[in-house]
């Protein structure tokens, strides 16, 4: 059993799979093609990412890739909790530059299905967070692009200041949604 729902751009899903608990844990398919397909989710993943924050306030993103590299991303929390974010980039989208943040963390299991077109980033609330997600076009460097995670313009409610967080060098230096050029149409 699965269940999606839209979000508010519902182009964004949050996908539920069912857990099978007994005295011993539980089990769960997380991705089956044809159950994605049966709900009309006909994305192709190609390759799988995992990325592992020890610290609280850990920031990673805001990121895209640039056509024909665009990526969709099915994403889930293996341990620990984030504030998941995604920004609308589609220039011809009534959502532009709208962004949803939702919770996405172990112990419920749900996944969020992020579109190409749209720029992903989270910020983690536990330490030893782990995050699993699948993409549906390969890491081409020459491709990524980014957009300044705590922009203001964005108006996204990070739960740490640019202060706290703990964010690289390259993301604390992407531009701003005003100073991006037109990436997706």
């Amino acid at each position: 059993m699965m269940e999606v729902r839209c979000l508010e751009i519902p182009d964004v899903k949050m996908i539920q799979t069912e857990r099978l608990s007994d005295a011993r844990g539980y089990f769960c398919e997380t991705f089956q093609r044809s159950a994605f397909a049966e709900k009309g989710i006909l994305v192709d993943f190609v390759q799988d990412n995992q990325s592992s924050s020890d610290k609280v306030g850990t920031v990673r993103g805001l990121h895209f890739q640039r056509p024909p590299f665009a990526q969709a991303k099915l994403i889930r929390v293996l341990s620990g909790a984030i504030l998941d974010v995604v920004v609308d980039l589609r220039r011809s989208s009534a959502t532009f530059g709208r962004h949803i943040a939702v919770k996405l963390d172990s112990q419920t299991g749900e996944q969020l299905l992020v579109p190409k077109g749209f720029a992903h980033g989270f910020c983690t609330l536990q330490p030893e967070t782990v995050v699993f997600y699948k993409v549906d076009q390969v890491y081409a460097p020459s491709h990524d692009g980014g957009l300044y995670w705590a922009d203001p313009g964005l108006a996204i409610e990070w739960p740490v200041t640019t202060a706290e967080a703990q964010v690289s060098p390259k993301d604390r230096s992407l531009p701003r949604l005003d100073q991006l050029a037109a990436v997706f149409e």
